[in-house]
């Protein structure tokens, strides 16, 4: 195999994952859709509320009559009754067949307590499953943002990397027209160098946000993931809204309150569960039942002779009983009304109420500390936001004032008047500057997002 032909089939081997592996631009919008189809903990929390469902049908059904079937075989042996009670000696077999249904007609409430219960029960996981889906939406844009900050700084280093090989390639110019030292020279190019070794670095941290990324997306890899930026907007004109209004808006919407409200409620219908075993329970019942004896005959009188000389009457099997006719001859049927007051059950539901009680009154403190959670989220998200934003306008003075000092800087070096050292520190303040005017943009854009969740709700 020549040299040539191993370099062909290495080339088409390093193409071939290249395309298996279509590259795609993620918005934050479908980022955070395609994490909310595919994320696995809101695939759980779908599947209690599949659960909740199934739960609530239960208990609707428990209205409806209940059917049940029944065959016996019995086996007798020696002297035994046979079905019409008369004495026999042998042994006896007998086949069972039986039909019996019930319903309830009054259960003290407890059955359309119960659907209630459900009910609830369902619209809860409804909410806890919005609630998830939030949760990993704000994750989403976290990473998102996060990724897209690191991006910015690749292309800043990127840019500080350009203004090293410029450096470089005039220095070499001066010196080899003996117009800058060696010394001058090789600090340029050390330069250079600790800023490719900055590019190398700042790359490979994007790249871990994007593999962040994917793995909330629950993408295999990162590879091939191309990201959207953001919409450039002016931040310092943006009002933040104070946090009362926030809270005000978020208590209509926002699940986990939903959630707490809903099992508050629960907790009261159970109530109502405990003390329906104080009351009187109806059912009716109905059945019917049939069955077939191996040893059944048609019993027929016959005389005989005792040893005192009389006359006595004895039945004695006759002709055997078919099968069709002893179905027949033993059907029966049966219905009935049966009445279940309680009297006396050693205070158990006495203990079931209070207990039950205690429940709603532990919901309504789990209600009001989730309602002063989210009232501190909130003052929190706002307060936060807020100060990033004034970190924004200082950050952008700031980056204003390095870029006006860095052209000074490099206008003054490029005349000779001023040295490698002093253009160094002036690039080095500029990417500073624009480094920490990218985190605060990011870092106002992702709070601001959270004060909108707040008020808008996602799902």
């Amino acid at each position: 195999m020549t040299t040539k032909y191993i370099g062909v089939v290495f080339l088409t081997l390093s193409i071939m994952p290249a395309k298996a592996q279509e590259s795609k631009t993620w918005t934050l919008e479908s980022c955070v859709n395609y994490a909310v189809e595919h994320n696995l903990t809101i695939k759980q929390q779908e599947d209690n509320v599949e659960q909740q469902r199934i739960s609530l049908s239960t208990a609707k059904n428990s209205r409806l009559p209940d059917l049940n079937g029944s065959i016996g075989q019995n086996f007798n042996f020696g002297r035994g009754n046979s079905s019409d009670n008369v004495t026999i000696s042998g042994n006896v077999q007998s086949t069972n067949f039986g039909l019996n249904t019930s319903v309830p007609l009054i259960t003290g409430g407890r059955i359309p307590a119960e659907i209630k219960v459900r009910s609830l029960g369902l619209e809860a996981a409804l909410a806890d499953l919005s609630k998830a889906r939030e949760s990993v939406a704000l994750q989403v844009i976290s990473a998102y943002l996060e990724a897209i900050y690191q991006q910015e700084l690749v292309e800043v280093a990127r840019r500080q990397v350009e203004l090293s090989e410029a450096q470089v390639r005039r220095s070499q110019l001066l010196y080899d027209n003996n117009k800058t030292s060696a010394a001058d020279l090789a600090q340029i190019k050390a330069q250079k160098a600790n800023d490719e070794s900055s590019l190398v670095s700042q790359e490979n941290n994007y790249q871990l946000a994007l593999l962040n990324l994917s793995q909330l997306l629950e993408l295999d890899k990162a590879e091939g993931m191309t990201l959207s930026k953001p919409t450039e907007t002016s931040i310092s004109g943006i009002v933040l809204p104070v946090p009362d209004i926030v809270y005000s808006e978020a208590l209509g919407i926002k699940p986990q309150i939903a959630a707490e409200e809903l099992r508050l409620k629960s907790a009261q219908k159970n109530v109502t569960i405990a003390r329906s075993a104080l009351y009187p329970s109806l059912s009716l019942s109905a059945g019917l039942s049939s069955g077939y004896y191996s040893s059944e005959y048609n019993y027929v009188p016959r005389e005989y002779t005792d040893a005192n000389g009389k006359k006595q009457v004895t039945m004695v099997p006759g002709d055997r009983v078919a099968f069709g006719t002893q179905l027949k001859n033993h059907f029966n049927k049966y219905i009935a009304l049966n009445l279940s007051i309680p009297i006396f059950n050693r205070f158990q539901t006495r203990n079931n109420i209070r207990a039950a009680k205690l429940q709603v009154h532990t919901q309504e403190i789990q209600l009001e500390q989730t309602r002063k959670t989210l009232y501190k989220e909130i003052q929190q998200a706002y307060y936060n936001a807020l100060g990033a934003q004034r970190q924004c306008s200082s950050s952008a003075t700031a980056l204003s004032a390095s870029q006006e000092s860095f052209a000074l800087m490099k206008s003054k070096y490029e005349n000779g008047k001023a040295t490698p050292t002093e253009f160094q520190e002036a690039k080095t303040n500029l990417m500073k500057a624009e480094s920490t005017a990218i985190q605060n943009r990011y870092t106002f854009l992702f709070r601001q997002k959270i004060l909108d969740f707040y008020r808008k709700g996602v799902y």
